[in-house]
């Protein structure tokens, strides 16, 4: 694979920097330190870009915060200075990491997506038998740093670049040499990027009937469900020999008729579920918004608007049956008359 060539200069722009930083303010410019940095827009700019090609920029403190998304989750927040130097280096580096992925990887990719994904997945469904769906133990955490730059350094050529690059991968680690700070845009294209070797791995070593990836949630088909448990074996093997990291023992493996939980849907070859989460939502978005509306603190626009909000989550799934029921048995009159 030829090595792409961005430098430093490309990365620090005027026009990168400047689109950089209104791709990093969207819909934050009300925040306290994207006020800070556009007060002297100019300067603030400028100072980074010195630091860009004098190769002396170093990664500020991350702020940190538990989720819950449906499980904990611990995020790390760059400040908005490093939001802006990673939309400046994704702008730049993205196009050659983009060039490393397979189709069938839907994460952090424009015109692709989850529920791009999850009709890719249902058109496996339609073509063979058997399904093997699988994922990372603490794929995040896991991401080993050698490796990584490894990936790096075979797709990029230019020696700043590559050390900016280090700097941003070393300034995290869940353990010694281990580990990406989720929250940070260049994390989530690096580990989009982790997995191409096994992306290639499935689809020409193992020449699987078909696979669809969203970030470290890989789904793969197969005719035989004997050739399927033997994929899984050796997928195994390569995920620790190769990328040091570990599938989770919860791996299934079934028949595409029973269907699939991939990206909030259970996909079968002719219909598309709700997952228990999706059905979740929808049941608190609804109780959020009626009760809002019960209380008086929205008016009936208000509530049609919540009710579209809400009724978003289960768009896409053959879920209308589904959403009948739900208001029968829980009218919308008795659900505010219960407020």
């Amino acid at each position: 694979m030829k090595r792409d060539p961005v430098g430093l200069s490309a990365i620090a722009a005027w026009d990168n920097l400047t689109e950089a930083f209104h791709a990093a303010a969207r819909g934050k410019r009300a925040s306290a330190e994207v006020r800070a940095f556009a007060t002297d827009l100019e300067g603030s700019l400028i100072a980074l870009r010195r630091g860009l090609l004098d190769q002396a920029i170093t990664p500020q403190p991350m702020e940190s915060f538990w989720i819950r998304d449906p499980k904990r989750r611990l995020i790390h927040a760059p400040g908005f200075r490093d939001r802006v130097l990673h939309h400046a280096i994704m702008a730049r580096v993205g196009p050659a990491l983009e060039r490393s992925l397979v189709f069938d990887t839907y994460a952090c990719r424009k015109g692709k997506g989850a529920l791009a994904a999850v009709r890719r997945c249902q058109h496996h469904a339609r073509r063979h038998g058997v399904f093997v769906k699988s994922d990372i133990r603490g794929y995040f955490a896991s991401i080993d740093h050698a490796v990584l730059r490894a990936q790096l350094t075979r797709r990029l050529k230019d020696r700043g670049v590559l050390a900016l690059l280090d700097r941003i991968i070393e300034s995290h680690a869940v353990t010694p040499g281990r580990g990406l700070p989720i929250g940070a845009l260049t994390s989530q294209h690096f580990a989009n990027l982790y997995l191409a070797d096994l992306d290639r791995f499935l689809l020409e070593t193992l020449r699987v009937g078909g696979m669809t990836r969203y970030m470290d949630d890989i789904v793969w088909w197969r005719d035989d469900p004997v050739e399927a448990r033997a994929d899984l074996a050796a997928v195994r093997a390569f995920a620790a020999d190769h990328l040091r990291l570990e599938i989770k023992p919860s791996v299934q493996i079934g028949r595409a008729e029973a269907g699939v939980m991939f990206c909030g849907f259970r996909v079968r070859p002719g219909s598309l579920g709700l997952s228990r989460r999706r059905r979740q939502r929808y049941a608190a978005g609804r109780r959020r918004w009626e009760g809002a509306f019960g209380r008086g603190e929205i008016d009936a626009r208000g509530l049609q608007a919540g009710y579209a909000a809400t009724l978003a989550i289960t768009a896409h799934a053959d879920a209308a049956g589904w959403r009948r029921e739900q208001l029968r048995r829980e009218p919308v009159a008795d659900a505010m008359a219960e407020v």
